[in-house]
């Protein structure tokens, strides 16, 4: 499917969502947040998919909202940012959060205001050695939004993520690898393999199981631990129950490389 704004592919069990305006470093407008709505909405619905990638064309992940673009405003003529937070940004936001497969952010580059923060709100983030993520909003007088003050103290703590929220400074990848935002750094010229290797090993495991483990993980961070041990134990026991879970035991009594059907 073609898309005015991204480029879009699938295969081997991965889908890849390039944002794809790179003479503008592929900030983002209302018509780029209509397009990612509409790809992940086919991989949501695609049972071929079973990772999505999200990553950038050219020297950029994204630069964050394009300021370009003529803004919302009040009945007080003054600009309203809380019309395209509501409107493009929450919604995506709680899509990726919420996603059922595996999501990825590749940082082919610098990951800048509110695009770091949908980065940070895919399950993985990998970047690419000369990469960076940057909160730049104290710059032009705003707060991190796209779930920045939710995510970034769970992430680093609150003192770190304040530091991070009040500089605006860069944070290179291996840096972000320190502090627990990226997963894995790749040299520049193997950044696009390596990112392609791990999202194809991703989509070749068992489905049901990284589903459940996203669903622990997600509301472990409002339950408590008793809470948390019982849907452990309701999940297990789905997981337990799948095609998945023998094919598992059978390949490994076999010595061999399970196949997973994600069922």
């Amino acid at each position: 499917m073609d898309f005015e704004t991204l480029g879009f592919s699938r295969k081997d069990g991965v889908a890849v969502i390039t944002l794809d305006r790179p003479e503008r470093l592929n900030a983002l407008t209302v018509a780029m947040h209509a397009d990612l709505r509409s790809a992940l909405g086919i991989c949501r619905k695609d049972d071929a998919v079973q990772v999505v990638m999200l990553t950038g064309a050219g020297r950029a992940f994204s630069s964050g909202q394009d300021l370009t673009e003529d803004l919302p405003r009040g009945g007080d003529g003054r600009i309203d940012l809380e019309a395209p937070l509501m409107r493009d940004y929450n919604p995506l936001v709680l899509a990726l959060a919420d996603f059922p497969k595996i999501t990825i952010a590749a940082l082919n580059g610098p990951a800048v205001g509110a695009s770091a923060n949908i980065a940070l709100a895919c399950d993985l983030v990998v970047a690419a050695r000369s990469a960076f993520l940057q909160q730049a909003f104290a710059r032009i007088g705003l707060i991190p939004d796209a779930g920045g003050t939710w995510i970034l103290p769970r992430l680093v703590g609150p003192k770190r993520a304040l530091d991070l929220m009040l500089t605006a400074g860069q944070v290179s990848a291996e840096e972000a690898q320190r502090m627990g935002l990226v997963a894995r750094v790749f040299d520049d010229e193997r950044f696009a393999a390596e990112a392609e290797a791990l999202a194809i090993s991703l989509a070749r495991g068992p489905g049901l199981a990284q589903q459940a483990m996203k669903r622990a993980v997600r509301e472990s961070l409002a339950n408590d631990l008793e809470t948390q041990l019982t849907l452990e134990a309701q999940l297990q026991a789905a997981c337990g129950r799948s095609d998945d879970f023998e094919e598992g035991v059978a390949a490994f009594r076999e010595k061999r490389v399970p196949v997973f059907r994600g069922r």
